[in-house]
């Protein structure tokens, strides 16, 4: 009997060090891309192989459209635990980690070219910051230039002035740097955009081509101006909190799919750019070039705006300046031996 007690015991006690069959994990993530578009496509695929290769082990539910809310709403509703996760511009994420903005500051890249040096050297860093914010990051995925789109031509700085120009909601450096320019910019979600257009709240955006028929705004503008304004990309981020409860194995599986995904995503969005660029001058919007030595004029006084941004705290200014070197060094080198992230 009493030997029956002590191996009963001992059972209890190993029992306590036995590895536990790990529950299902639902991973909510929200985006404001719309539903039926490449990028939701895309990500439901992924979810339908994350779930299949981890035997039910994790399940990805997206939330398309913006039915979640703007990106805002989102990052809180990821704060309080009702989201896991989000698909966010690099302006979404400035509240959690500020460097995210970098890419995305106006007037800093002028060709892909230079862009791809960049973001061959410098993607990882900018992933990392992100992690140490809290977010795991699956890499970006590209959304291209902004280029102004607008009611009237924009040759030069003057067409800007005393017009409603957006800026997306939590882009506290382009604000800044607009009202340093002593143009009159106005905050407002990606989500509000369309209604703004309509309605008279803005006169100006900047987007890319295919942002802008994703979002059906280009059907309230007919002119675009050639000069690449800023840097769009995205992002997908999962709490780290909410990730690390996953196995190793199956967090393995998530980061495969997902970052296989966004490096299809990012080079297939290049591509969609240029078609949808060819789309919006065939349904007659006429694209115009800036007066020469305007779009230099910009740059520098936005450069000056830049500096005093980081100088202040707004993002890293060393690693801002690392941003401007790598584009230095793409230029003092021959063409042939400048890699990028493009094949």
């Amino acid at each position: 009997m009493l030997k029956r007690l002590v191996f009963l015991t001992l059972a209890i006690l190993l029992a306590g060090f036995a590895p536990i069959a790990a529950e299902a994990a639902v991973l909510k993530i929200a985006t404001i891309a719309p539903e039926g578009s490449q990028w939701m496509q895309e990500m439901r695929k992924g979810a339908d192989e994350i779930k299949t290769r981890t035997a039910g082990r994790v399940t990805v539910k997206f939330y398309g459209g913006g039915v979640m809310g703007n990106e805002k709403s989102v990052l809180r509703k990821i704060r309080i635990g009702q989201l896991h996760g989000g698909a966010f511009t690099g302006g979404g994420l400035i509240e959690v980690y500020p460097d995210i903005s970098l890419y995305s500051l106006p007037m800093v890249f002028r060709s892909l070219d230079e862009l791809d040096y960049v973001r061959s050297r410098m993607d990882k860093t900018l992933e990392q910051g992100l992690e140490g914010a809290g977010f795991v990051s699956f890499g970006f995925a590209e959304g291209g230039f902004a280029l102004i789109m607008a009611n009237k031509p924009v040759r030069s700085l003057d067409d800007l002035r005393g017009k409603k120009i957006w800026v997306p909601e939590g882009d506290s450096n382009t604000y800044a740097i607009m009202e340093g320019l002593g143009l009159s910019p106005v905050t407002l979600p990606i989500t509000d955009v369309l209604t703004g257009l309509q309605t008279g709240l803005i006169d100006i955006i900047g987007t890319s081509p295919i942002g802008a028929i994703a979002f059906q705004w280009h059907t309230k503008v007919q002119y675009i101006s050639t000069a690449p304004l800023a840097y769009l990309f995205a992002t997908l981020v999962v709490d780290r909190k909410v990730f690390d409860k996953l196995s190793v194995e199956d967090q393995a599986v998530v980061r495969e799919v997902m970052e296989g995904i966004y490096r299809q995503l990012d080079t297939q969005n290049r591509r969609d750019n240029e078609k949808a660029s060819v789309a919006l001058g065939t349904q007659g919007l006429e694209f115009v070039e800036f007066n020469p030595g305007e779009v230099e004029k910009m740059r520098s006084n936005v450069t000056e705006t830049v500096l005093a941004l980081g100088s202040k705290g707004a993002f890293s200014l060393p690693l801002y300046q690392e941003m401007r070197r790598l584009i230095e060094a793409y230029h003092s080198q021959p063409r042939s031996g400048a890699g990028g992230v493009r094949p």
